[in-house]
């Protein structure tokens, strides 16, 4: 049919897939069309391929064939990106099944920070990052933020495992809410070294906004609780910093991992690093790692359009639904100004291979 694909991929030969409406998890997966997709045409589409060759090392199953085509033909240009991804995958459009069945969901952002450490607490760094507790694993909550800071068997675990020292109890927070960041470390030597922080477990207590608490407390407009805005409302009440973080009950704790290429984003769940633009977190429940997805969004605080190719590489404990995704912007202070203000909504499409059904899925009533 004229106009379901883009121009070039009109001789696809590939035997159709199953194109009833799916469930998986809180999605329906429902068929769509190319021309359905918003923008298709004028995006960059080469430069998913570093990222969805990245997803492609370990493919989930059905994605084998595509996957060997994707690194045996690589593409010379966006128009043959699209080509090849419209000859061998389908869109899926995602929609809530758990709710009111909409198309629009959230889009959010996140970044890797970039703050400034020490290897050992002096003057102005006195905020101890942590490694693991030796017994995290052996109950299902571990202490909570607010029993590390007033409970002494608390603090006595974390005794002996400071990775670093930085110098605010938000920067420290900040740290746990992105999952990862960089530390500018200087060592006691007087040397500097940059050093990346990675994921390495939390205590299983929720997670909660602090922005949502200061929100409902009239502290900040239900439209301005940007990461700025709840940083800079610390500054101004130092005192209410503590019962600010203890708002938010789960800690999250780090490995450090060396740095030796700084243009190479963290690591996601899927396991593989996140690329700047083109990786986002997903309900991994609604959306499989390794899917390339077709969004439909905005810049932040803008009317500007945010249409793009990126891969479902990552997940997140605020992450949760059909329609939800988290936009990776990358690290240091840029990225923070633009993740720091996404919030808005988003229409999101699946692409997945031709003749494959999404796993765990079933058809919809």
């Amino acid at each position: 049919m004229a106009g379901d694909e883009p121009q070039g991929a009109a001789h696809a030969d590939p035997a159709p897939g199953p194109r009833a409406p799916l469930r998986r998890g809180p999605a329906r997966w429902t068929p769509a069309e190319w021309s359905d997709l918003p923008g298709w045409e004028t995006d960059r589409s080469a430069e998913l391929w570093p990222a969805l060759l990245a997803s492609c090392g370990a493919p989930a199953p059905g994605w084998a064939e595509f996957c060997a085509r994707a690194v045996l033909q690589p593409p010379q240009d966006d128009a043959q990106a699209r080509v090849l991804l419209a000859r061998w995958l389908r869109p899926w459009q995602l929609q809530d099944a758990e709710g009111d069945g909409g198309e629009e969901g959230l889009a959010t952002g996140y970044f890797e920070p970039v703050l400034d450490a020490t290897a050992a607490p002096e003057q102005g760094f006195e905020v101890p990052l942590h490694l693991p507790p030796d017994d995290l694993g052996a109950r299902q909550l571990h202490w909570s933020r607010q029993q590390l800071d007033t409970e002494d068997a608390a603090r006595a675990s974390l005794r002996g495992r400071e990775i670093a020292w930085l110098r605010h109890p938000m920067d420290l927070l900040l740290l746990q809410i992105q999952g990862s960041g960089r530390l500018r470390l200087r060592t006691l030597d007087g040397t500097v070294t940059m050093l990346r922080v990675a994921y390495a477990g939390h205590n299983g207590h929720p997670y909660r906004s602090v922005g949502r608490w200061l929100i409902e407390r009239g502290e900040l407009p239900a439209s301005g609780a940007s990461w700025p805005a709840i940083r800079a409302w610390a500054d101004r009440n130092p005192q209410r910093v503590q019962a600010l973080m203890w708002v938010n009950p789960r800690v999250i704790y780090f490995r450090p991992e060396p740095l030796p290429d700084p243009q190479r984003g963290p690591r996601g769940a899927q396991g593989v690093p996140l690329t700047p633009g083109r990786s986002v977190a997903v309900d991994p429940s609604a959306i499989p790692y390794g899917t390339p997805l077709w969004i439909d969004t905005t810049e932040p605080l803008s009317t500007t359009p945010l249409r793009r190719l990126v891969m479902a590489q990552d997940t997140g404990s605020a992450i949760r639904g059909a329609v939800r995704i988290d936009y990776f912007w990358g690290w240091g202070d840029a990225a923070l100004a633009q993740a720091g203000r996404m919030r808005q909504a988003v229409r999101v499409w699946a692409l997945w291979p031709v003749g494959q059904t999404p796993p765990r899925s079933e058809p919809t009533s």
